[in-house]
């Protein structure tokens, strides 16, 4: 069913508000050949602006290749190498002959083969019947390189890239030899691939980008601003127009400031009022489209408290609470955080837990709005 407020997919075009200011630096970024990191949580519209970003530039004319490796899934390097490997090869060809003569050619002397029947079975373009060795990681990761001197440019879009980490000492080894290859890449006139690290786990992100250095100088962060209030009440009210709706300005500043101008939030919020109203969205429809989304993901907010200790429950209260100084004396003794040296334990492990990161003063900044609000209002009851 058609809706002027998407949230189940990526928008682009008339869907698409606001960030013109990121549309135009990333779209530079890519065209100049730049490597990009954008780390942000989940549903904030990462996909949407690279999306945009791409159809722009192919109505103004520029030809490449789009590979989407999704990383969803990864758990071990060969299964990130055969994800990057068989998107790659998937942007550049379309057929099976295609994809077999591309696996001898370019991926001749590794462990993978183009086996006709498991495609024909599964759609698997590469198959592994052995153990990888460097000489596979090390093809693959020149693949894109070597697809694109065969034809066009290729951008490589990378979806949550922080779970090559979760490939343990292995994941960080092929991470090392990646940096390398970038680095050795950066002033090489034959470099025709551009890369795009995304990832929703931000302290995750953190971790690898500016904790640990990798990509140091040959990957830059693009960090997205919120959508402003104005681009987001004027997109609404231009939605509810298509449908003959109204509703007043003033109560969409209310839903802004609670989602953060949040616009996956706000467009699921939107959806519900949607639903709920015939005419004039009133202010009675919102706090019932308020109630149903609370109703929708407190399951999942129950679970995120669930899996806290009593230390880190208090330390999120504390955080909820506005402190900032929680390692002085009294911050420790009004919620129980036992001492300085847990506060260092108990920050780390709610950044672990993706539920709060920390901005460059080191202040705390809460990753999900809604969650936010559900806590202070329901689980802890914070005026």
């Amino acid at each position: 069913m058609d809706t002027p407020f998407p949230y189940n997919r990526y928008v682009t075009g008339r869907d698409f508000t606001g960030r013109r200011n990121e549309r135009t630096i990333l779209q530079n970024l890519i065209a100049q050949g730049e490597h990009v990191a954008l780390y942000e949580p989940d549903n904030t519209g990462k996909m949407s602006l690279v999306q945009q970003v791409l159809l722009d530039m192919r109505l103004s004319g520029k030809q490449f290749a789009v590979a989407r490796v999704q990383m969803m899934q990864v758990r071990s390097v060969a299964a990130f190498l055969k994800a990057f490997a068989e998107a790659a090869i998937r942007a550049v060809a379309s057929s099976p002959s295609e994809y077999q003569q591309i696996v001898q050619t370019c991926l001749e002397g590794t462990h993978f083969v183009f086996d006709k029947e498991e495609f024909a079975a599964k759609g698997h373009i590469l198959s592994l019947g052995w153990d990888i060795d460097g000489q596979d990681e090390e093809a693959v990761l020149r693949l894109p390189q070597a697809l694109s001197r065969r034809g066009l440019p290729l951008v490589v879009v990378f979806e949550e890239f922080q779970n090559i980490m979760r490939c343990g000492d292995p994941g960080e080894s092929l991470v090392r030899s990646f940096d390398r290859m970038l680095a050795g890449q950066k002033h090489s006139a034959e470099n025709g691939c551009t890369y795009v690290f995304m990832g929703s786990e931000v302290n995750a992100m953190k971790e690898i980008f500016e904790k640990r250095h990798f990509f140091y100088r040959t990957v830059q962060r693009l960090p997205l601003s919120d959508i402003t209030e104005r681009d987001i009440i004027d997109y609404v009210v231009r939605g509810f127009m298509t449908s003959g709706k109204v509703v007043e300005k003033e109560l969409l500043l209310g839903m802004c400031k609670l989602f953060r101008n949040n616009i996956w939030y706000i467009n699921t919020f939107i959806s519900i009022c949607d639903s709920l109203s015939k005419g004039y969205i009133s202010e009675q429809i919102l706090v019932e489209a308020l109630k149903s989304i609370i109703a929708v993901h407190e399951p999942r907010f129950m679970m995120i408290m669930n899996d806290l200790t009593t230390f880190q429950g208090n330390m999120l209260r504390a955080i909820l609470e506005g402190n900032k100084k929680f390692s002085s004396t009294e911050v420790i003794r009004h919620y129980g955080l036992s001492s300085s040296a847990n506060v260092k334990r108990l920050k780390d492990a709610l950044c672990k837990k993706e539920i709060v990161t920390f901005n460059d003063k080191d202040e705390p900044v809460l990753l999900d709005p809604l969650f936010e609000y559900w806590a202070k209002k329901y689980y802890f009851e914070i005026e």
